[in-house]
């Protein structure tokens, strides 16, 4: 954290100046790890053994926070008889796995009680099918010898951090857990995102001052990209994306994914809503509100399934817009075949990046696998403004929506995101309009109201007007106007025509009728009726920050902080007083989660719906059954609680179940992409990417600046003393470290700060490297990524790029075409299979999880 998020690490360094405990678990020894109290090296991958470990800790001692897990958690709540968990066979899947699709039918997991919302419980915790009965028997085999075994972590270590933890959890203190891209880019990734919040669930942890969970973003506005996403299966605010086949109509969608209980049982009206935020006035209950306009799934949409797409030339043009694929991608090689393959290109960056030449200078050019003149992919190269030549919102780890403001002009040529997507879309629904087919309509549709200054740039305080939502019918320039009191930028379009009415202040007030527009129901509030833009607050009245920014929902610093006062209403302590029930209603330092005449004991009776149909005592308001969640009954794609699976390639076998990986992952298989079997002696190294503080993710905002070039000039591998000696490698010497995608040079930096460690009585070695460096701009060296395979997570399809295996080959990396015999020779492939480990299908197979279907029927064997 220190080394990837310096600011952000400051005020870790400012708890411990007042007496917090900083516990760092890495496999390398960083300048977090120097800072820290305690520095656990772990083996990369074996994240979920140590935190099941940490679990059976606590729950074999008795030093959960009892009161809260009963009350606050699904502990209680029963599951159905047919449930079968991978304790009960030691092979590590749950109940209802189909072998031939490869993905889970998710009956089982279910709860006894009617559906979600009302589940049978036993609030002593002792019957044997209870969540908490079944969590316990699930991590009783994560002693704190399996979790040496299997991380390389000794158990007096072990049990220090166990009881620090512990110690530094319950009624008047709380623990938080912060984690980046070490945990999410794996292939069980989400699942050891769920064994940390169990883990704090059971410490009671969540929804209080000082505790939760944080993710560490690599960028000032990661968390705004999923809330407004760039991603292809989920709409703004987190509405599920429509499903092909089975959700063809509003109704068919809105039966699917709207529960009786909870925030998310009012999905009509944030799906209306957002519906006319896109359609306007042509989205009208006659034809569901524009909703057959709206793209649908058929299948897995990922970046990942686009590039295979390209390599097999099925994709004949693409949009790359801040982002470097070549470098910051997995299978860096393949990707830059790849992009030969399309017609057209459109990249968008402040200076020439990788994609942007690979058609020129790109390795594979050097060494024959590409040549110049026999690409036809035109690349049109837009310059891009930076951060500081723009306005607009940047949304932060803690749900913080912050305004910049723009400080100057961009240079040249260089025009916003925003500026390129407004005027391609006009240029698009101007073409459009000229056509009747019907393939045309949702373009034909769009509401693109929004006002521009003399640049042709839109104003971004109507497009975040747009998002907190208003009422739509409009209120200025019609027979009987009303007031325009409320409604922002006059409530007329960029022709002066009436568009919308006042703006709303909360998503309390959406309807399911078509009379609110909302473009996020989960920012509204940020720019209410009052007309102040509250992202650009910067004057803080209490230790929260309300006043600085915005934080969704509702302004609301902690979420779920029903969870901060005692079942009773009362605080937990004073020293950790949140919210809290006084005289007949919640108050505190924030917004409460609550109604605030909820009171602590209310009873919902079984005709309620919505926050009505849940107790006085359900903090979790997101859930039908407002309890967080130890178990998931629904929602995953690989089981119900977490389970430790070996990562994708290791250097050794899954110590726990006879099953060594995750059997709903997307391996993406393909002879481009192979994968080592485990325990390969050709691959017998791990290997671990990271972030330097120099430089910025693909490096396209720093390797191309000479004075943070200087600081980190040049590709690096770090490595043990003892493997050095072993390979007789000396600090600064050229390596070659090679995996089956590919090869690359880097300078040996022989350091203590990664370590051997032994699993089960094998002397593993570990290898680090940074994953900003590529062949573009002053500053050159080969990227990481080409080391890294393809694969998809089967929740959310992020690669592992955090724990595979390599070599290490001493001396430098041939250039030109001798690199393809070089690397034939040391990762050799021709006539092999592209599955390579006995767990992975073949191509063609089912792919897994969501969206199950083949992969890689035209990628080609060497």
């Amino acid at each position: 954290m220190a080394e990837a998020h310096p600011v952000g690490f400051r005020w870790v360094m400012k708890a411990k100046e007042r007496g917090a405990t900083v516990i760092h678990v890495d496999p390398r020894f960083s300048r977090t790890s120097a800072l820290a109290d305690i520095w656990v090296p772990i083996r990369a991958g074996g994240d979920i053994a140590f935190l099941g470990g940490l679990i059976r800790h606590i729950i074999e001692n008795e030093l959960f926070f009892r009161e809260y897990v009963v009350h606050y958690t699904n502990a209680s709540c029963i599951l159905r008889d047919d449930y079968r968990d991978p304790e009960d066979n030691g092979d590590g899947y749950f109940s209802g796995w189909n072998e031939d699709a490869r993905n889970y039918s998710m009956q089982s997991w279910q709860y006894k009680g009617e559906g979600l919302s009302f589940p049978q419980r036993d609030l002593t915790l002792q019957d044997p099918q209870c969540v908490f009965q079944k969590l316990k028997r699930h991590f009783a085999r994560y002693t704190p010898e399996m979790v040496e075994k299997v991380c390389g972590i000794p158990p007096a270590l072990f049990h220090k951090v166990a009881d620090r933890l512990v110690k530094a959890s319950g009624p008047d203190k709380t623990a938080a857990i912060c984690y980046a891209v070490g945990w999410t880019q794996h292939s069980k990734g989400v699942q050891i995102i769920r064994t940390a919040s169990i883990l704090q669930l059971l410490l009671g942890n969540i929804g209080r001052p000082g505790g939760g969970i944080l993710a560490l973003r690599g960028h000032a506005s990661i968390q705004g990209s999923t809330d407004i996403p760039t991603l292809y299966d989920i709409l703004p605010g987190y509405l599920p994306m429509p499903r092909g086949g089975e959700e063809e109509t509003l109704q068919q969608y809105l039966d699917v994914h709207t529960p009786k209980t909870g925030l998310w049982s009012n999905t009509p009206a944030y799906l209306i809503s957002l519906l006319k935020a896109y359609y306007g006035k042509y989205a009208t209950a006659e034809n569901d509100f524009g909703y057959n306009w709206l793209p649908k799934i058929t299948a897995d949409h990922s970046f990942f399934e686009y590039l295979y797409d390209m390599a097999d030339g099925k994709m004949e043009g693409m949009f790359l817009i801040g982002q470097n694929s070549a470098v910051g991608a997995p299978n860096t090689r393949l990707q830059r075949k790849s992009m030969a393959k399309l017609k057209w290109f459109v990249i968008r960056d402040m200076v020439e990046t990788e994609p942007a030449r690979f058609w020129r200078d790109s390795a594979e050019i050097e060494r024959g696998e590409l040549k110049t003149e026999e690409i036809e992919t035109e690349v049109f190269f837009f310059p891009a403004a930076g951060h500081a030549e723009k306005e607009g919102a940047f949304t932060n780890t803690q749900r913080l929506l912050q305004w910049r403001e723009k400080a100057v002009d961009p240079p040249g040529d260089c025009r916003s995101d925003a500026w390129f997507i407004h005027q391609l879309a006009l240029r698009l629904i101007a073409k459009a309009r000229t056509s009747d087919d019907p393939v045309d309509q949702p373009l034909r549709t769009l509401d693109w109201w929004y006002p521009e200054d003399q640049l042709g740039e839109p104003k971004m305080e109507a497009v975040l007007a747009e998002i907190n939502g208003w009422k739509t019918q409009p209120v200025a320039g019609v027979a009987d106007p009303g007031s325009t009191e409320g409604a922002s930028f006059g409530g007329v379009d960029r022709e002066g025509n009436p568009h919308h009415g006042s703006q709303i202040d909360s998503y309390e007030e959406l309807k399911n009728d078509g009379s609110t527009t909302c473009g996020c129901w989960i920012y509204s509030g940020v720019f209410g009726r009052d007309g102040v833009n509250k992202a650009n607050g910067r004057k803080s009245r209490d230790y929260l920050g309300h006043g600085w920014g915005f934080s969704w929902p509702s302004d609301r610093r902690i979420i779920y902080n029903r969870a901060s006062a005692r079942p009773t209403g009362e605080p937990w302590s004073d020293r950790k007083k949140l919210v809290w029930w006084d005289s007949g209603s919640w108050t505190g330092i924030d917004v409460p989660d609550f109604k605030k005449d909820k009171a602590p004991g209310y009873e919902p009776r079984e005709e309620e719906g919505g926050l009505a149909g849940q107790r006085g005592d359900a903090p979790f308001i997101l859930h039908e059954d407002g309890l967080g969640w130890l178990y998931v009954p629904k929602g995953l794609q690989d089981g119900p609680m977490p389970t430790h699976f070996e990562p994708l390639e290791s250097p050794v076998h899954n110590a726990l179940y006879s099953r060594d990986t995750n059997p709903v992952v997307n391996w993406f298989t393909r002879a481009e992409n192979r994968f080592a079997p485990p325990g390969d002696p050709r691959f017998p190294f791990v290997l671990t990417t990271y972030r330097l503080t120099e430089h910025h993710t693909g490096g396209g905002m720093s390797r191309f600046l000479s004075h943070l070039s200087e600081l980190q000039p040049e590709m690096f591998a770090e490595l043990s003393p003892e493997l050095a000696q072993e390979l007789q490698i000396t600090n600064g010497d050229y390596i070659c470290l090679v995996s089956f995608r590919g090869a690359i040079e880097a300078r040996a930096l022989v350091s203590r700060r990664i370590r051997p460690i032994t699993l089960n009585g094998k002397t593993i070695h570990q290898i680090a490297i940074p994953f900003h460096f590529g062949a573009a701009g002053p500053l050159r060296g080969n990227a990481a990524n080409n080391l890294v395979a393809i694969s998809g997570e089967p929740n959310v399809t992020i690669m592992e790029s955090k724990a595979l295996t390599c070599n290490i080959v001493p001396g430098r990396l041939p250039r030109g075409p001798a690199f393809l015999d070089w690397l034939e020779q040391h990762a050799p492939q021709c006539g092999l299979p592209a599955n390579l480990h006995p767990e992975q299908p073949p191509p063609g197979a089912p792919s897994g999880g969501r969206f199950s279907r083949g992969h890689g029927k035209e990628g080609k064997t060497p």
